[in-house]
């Protein structure tokens, strides 16, 4: 129908006027957003990782000294339960790297190629959703329960035994809740979109776009 079609025609050129100008993006500005979301993924990922494993390094360090100069005879054995369970976490930090120094070193190295660079940022997000994911608690969980079992079966105390567990599970889902997500943000920025009017088809790409006092969409094509 003509009047589908003026609509159509009418709303390319809106779009045109308020988008171009601001989200107009060349394969090198796509590129040097790819590697600043990587960097930034690296200084959260170097954080994390140190902090992370100060924590539980202070955690065993005490847990160590409590398991054998508590006063208290369920202290020195809860902390000998924390030792264990410290030891593990402690040794998951060391041996479970965050992907991003490794990517972003990729990235560089990578001499411009904006379709591995795309591929590279993808495989980071979906490790960073897969580190976030029901099987990633599924170690964590399994470490907590035996240990909450040792406390409230092997040693009869039951309220103890549950309020190591709900520690231990909150400690856990602090950890992994604090993880970088650069990567899932920057490809997450914009996604596919497909406009038809009658036999008119517009191709391109929208992202939501939250602010202080402000909600909007963007649109690309």
């Amino acid at each position: 129908m003509p009047s589908t079609r003026l609509l159509a025609c009418l709303l390319a050129l809106l779009l045109t006027g308020l988008a171009a100008p601001t989200l107009a993006q060349t394969p090198g500005q796509e590129l040097q957003a790819y590697e600043d979301a990587l960097a930034r993924g690296e200084r959260h990922a170097n954080l994390w990782q140190a902090g992370w494993t100060g924590v539980y390094a202070t955690s065993l360090a005490v847990n160590a000294w409590q398991a054998s100069e508590a006063s208290d005879r369920d202290d020195r054995y809860d902390a000998r339960v924390g030792v264990v369970k410290s030891a593990l976490a402690l040794g998951g930090m060391f041996l479970d790297r965050q992907p991003h120094p490794r990517a972003h070193r990729e990235l560089r190295d990578g001499g411009g190629d904006i379709e591995s660079a795309r591929r590279l940022l993808e495989a980071v997000a979906e490790e960073e959703r897969q580190r976030r994911s029901l099987e990633a608690r599924l170690g964590s969980l399994a470490v907590n329960a035996a240990a909450g079992l040792l406390i409230a079966v092997g040693d009869g105390r039951e309220r103890d035994g549950a309020i190591n567990f709900a520690t231990g599970m909150l400690v856990s889902e602090l950890q992994l809740q604090t993880q970088p997500r650069q990567a899932t943000s920057a490809v997450n920025r914009f996604q596919p979109a497909r406009v038809s009017i009658g036999d008119i088809h517009l191709e391109g790409e929208y992202a939501f776009l939250v602010g202080p006092n402000q909600l909007g969409v963007a649109l690309r094509y």
